[in-house]
């Protein structure tokens, strides 16, 4: 194994706390040795020979790296702390967390979603199995019916964006898939907290579905460049709906 790194000395890591940067060289050092997710890190003495750190200090960089989701301990026979492989619900939780009080806006989502969901449509295009279009088309029926009431549409705010999630999970790029993902989990969280799927909007459904009904008849026939147009049109036709359901939440929280 390569020797292991040891906490920087340049100025902007200093400001760490010193768990926090024997934490970040131990990350470091278990990329070097390249450990796999489900290897067995060594053991705690080992680890403060390695870093030359005290019992505490490595213990409560363990505890750092194990919050981060990096590594996970395990008491018992067959026991110790081992590499663990972060979840894609993990890292988005986390990655929320960051977010959750920025007051994040539908024009912020949507400015990045307007750029990189029809790329991912283009690219798959004519790419993926029937089964995958099969379970898009799905999703389109959940909502193949304008809402009766205030629930059934927050329903199906939710299932459509799910369609989008379907998507994301089909990328071959996993940074695009996983951004695309993200997003998608915002904007369905923000629609729930701040109840933007009131009232119902018909133009919004109608709109919505039709596009989709195209874009799954262009991904299915291989036509990247109608994706594209299509989910550009889509992401472009629901930002400015949305906006508007999002004045009109807020047109009616400030006259309560």
């Amino acid at each position: 194994m390569p020797p292991a790194t040891t906490p920087s000395t340049d100025p902007a890591p200093s400001r760490l706390s010193r768990p926090t940067r024997v934490a970040e060289a131990i990350k470091d050092w278990i990329v070097q040795a390249h450990f796999g997710a489900g290897d067995r890190l060594p053991s705690e003495p080992e680890l403060i020979e390695r870093f030359g750190m005290s019992k505490g200090t490595i213990r409560e960089a363990m505890r750092i790296l194990e919050a981060q989701g990096l590594v996970k301990s395990r008491t018992g026979p067959g026991g110790g702390t081992f590499v663990h492989e972060v979840s894609k619900e993990r890292a988005r939780a986390l990655l929320g967390n960051y977010f959750y009080f920025k007051d994040l806006t539908i024009r912020d989502i949507y400015q990045l979603r307007r750029v990189l969901e029809p790329e991912l449509a283009a690219a798959l295009a004519g790419n993926l199995p029937e089964a995958v279009l099969g379970r898009l088309e799905a999703i389109i029926g959940e909502y193949d019916a304008p809402a009766q009431d205030v629930e059934e549409e927050r329903e199906q705010h939710v299932a459509s964006l799910r369609f989008h999630a379907l998507l994301a999970e089909q990328a071959d790029n996993a940074l695009l898939g996983f951004l695309i993902d993200f997003m998608v989990n915002m904007l369905s969280d923000l629609t729930v907290y701040r109840k933007l799927y009131e009232p119902p909007n018909l133009e919004l459904w109608r709109r919505g579905r039709a596009f989709q009904l195209q874009l799954v008849e262009a991904l299915r026939t291989g036509d990247a460049d109608t994706a594209r147009r299509v989910m550009r049109d889509h992401m472009e036709t629901a930002q400015k709906l949305m906006e508007a359901q999002e004045a009109e939440m807020q047109r009616r929280f400030i006259s309560e």
